[in-house]
């Protein structure tokens, strides 16, 4: 029976996950990196469908999902989260196909910067994105180590943190950092985040002065952090490792840019490891990396 492509549903979109984690876990695990993916709650994924469904899409075969694709749009940026195809079905031509359609919600958007985050030794995908005028442009490692290595190593320096409050002002103070390192807004993507209960977020302040923000969640996980000043990377990622080890979670870990000297510094310097490599492609260059930290691959 041929394959079906069409609008993904709300209500798939956790057997969804567990297609897509089958995926990674294939992938990683051909290239010796063993399993990385574990199936999780579809939140963001279904924050960003109530928000704009039109980024969501599945193939379809004989009622199974064989491919799927997600990609959000938050101003004139528009960022594929996920692509990702049954391993039995690749090299069949289902990627290309889920490519171009979620690429019509580029076009739909007006969005005039594409971008996404993938695996480096994913060599297929690459060539595919290049295909469709994406280009490689900053390697990303995520990394992490036991949160008493990094309790052991962290440097004293710290930035003051202040809970970040669900207000306009907090708000302005985190999408007036986003637009001055990524250039874009962020809105509603620090929205979401408010409304988890197993993150927390902070802004940085160096006295008076708000220099950027950071996330940590229940897991020990830092990011997204962004910073408005370059001399300030090493001393807010600092204060996020130590938000970090304060959390009762076994390790410490944070995605960081290659092109991020500071943060790169403290975070080896700190007892962190890499653990894989990805990079991110994009239409155009934007941002300053040396600044951001993205969350993962999906929410960028």
């Amino acid at each position: 029976m041929s394959i079906l492509y069409r609008p993904a549903r709300a209500d798939e979109l956790a057997a969804t996950q567990t297609h897509i984690v089958r995926s990674i876990n294939d992938l990683s695990e051909r290239h010796g990196f063993g399993a990385m993916g574990s199936v999780r709650p579809p939140d963001f994924q279904m924050f960003s469908w109530n928000d704009d469904p039109a980024g969501f899409w599945t193939a379809e075969q004989d009622g199974e999902i064989v491919g799927s694709a997600f990609s959000w749009v938050s101003g004139k940026l528009w960022f594929l989260a996920e692509l990702f195809i049954a391993p039995d079905r690749q090299g069949q031509g289902v990627g290309n196909e889920l490519l171009k359609r979620t690429l019509a919600h580029a076009a739909q958007s007006g969005a005039e910067q594409r971008a996404l985050i993938t695996f480096t030794f994913n060599r297929v995908s690459q060539a595919l994105y290049i295909r469709h005028g994406m280009f490689p442009r900053v390697p990303l490692y995520m990394a992490g180590a036991p949160r008493e290595v990094v309790a052991a190593r962290l440097p004293d320096e710290q930035l003051r943190c202040l809970p970040i409050d669900n207000t306009a002002a907090h708000l302005g103070e985190l999408t007036g950092t986003d637009v001055a390192t990524l250039g874009v807004t962020r809105e509603k993507h620090h929205r979401y985040l408010a409304g988890d209960a197993a993150t927390e977020g902070f802004l940085l302040y160096e006295g008076d002065d708000c220099v950027g923000y950071v996330y940590v969640n229940a897991g020990g996980h830092v990011g997204p952090l962004a910073v408005r000043r370059p001399d300030r990377v090493g001393a807010a990622f600092t204060s996020a490792l130590h938000r970090a080890v304060e959390r009762d979670a076994a390790q410490v870990s944070a995605f960081l840019p290659g092109v991020s000297e500071g943060a790169l510094g403290v975070g080896i310097a700190s007892g962190l490891r890499i653990t894989f490599p990805m990079v991110l492609l994009s239409a155009h260059a934007f941002g300053d990396w040396t600044r951001y930290l993205p969350r993962n691959p999906g929410f960028m």
